[in-house]
């Protein structure tokens, strides 16, 4: 199965579990705005290459905001998954964790990652 044949509403559950599995807390902004660009860079893996000229303003556009209350948001949603999150979780998935004393992923490399999970979950589908 193809990520853009896939329904909107199902990847977005899809999305959401992993990102509630990881930790990050849903009741902040960052959360939203994350799972937007993950689903944006899930269907064109190249908005990855170029986060601040072209998927922040893309997320900050749909949510009728700024570039820089988008980058800021998700950099602290990722932080406090980061440091309160499921470190077995993170382990698993990017290869090493807080625990392991690595300093946390940037916001392109965890946008990219889950993304290509995603990407890569609903072609096994």
């Amino acid at each position: 199965m193809d990520i853009n044949v896939m329904q909107e509403c199902e990847l977005e559950r899809y999305i959401t579990e992993i990102m509630l599995d990881i930790g990050v807390p849903a009741h902040l902004r960052g959360y939203q705005y994350l799972r937007d660009a993950i689903m944006l860079s899930g269907k064109d893996m190249e908005l990855v290459g170029s986060v601040t000229k072209l998927l922040y303003p893309t997320v900050a556009k749909h949510f009728k905001t700024t570039t820089q209350k988008v980058e800021r948001a998700i950099r602290n949603a990722i932080e406090v998954s980061w440091v309160r999150g499921n470190i077995t979780t993170f382990e698993k998935m990017f290869g090493y964790s807080a625990a392991s004393g690595r300093t946390r992923p940037t916001n392109s490399e965890y946008i990219a990652r889950i993304a290509d999970k995603v990407r890569l979950d609903v072609k096994a589908m």
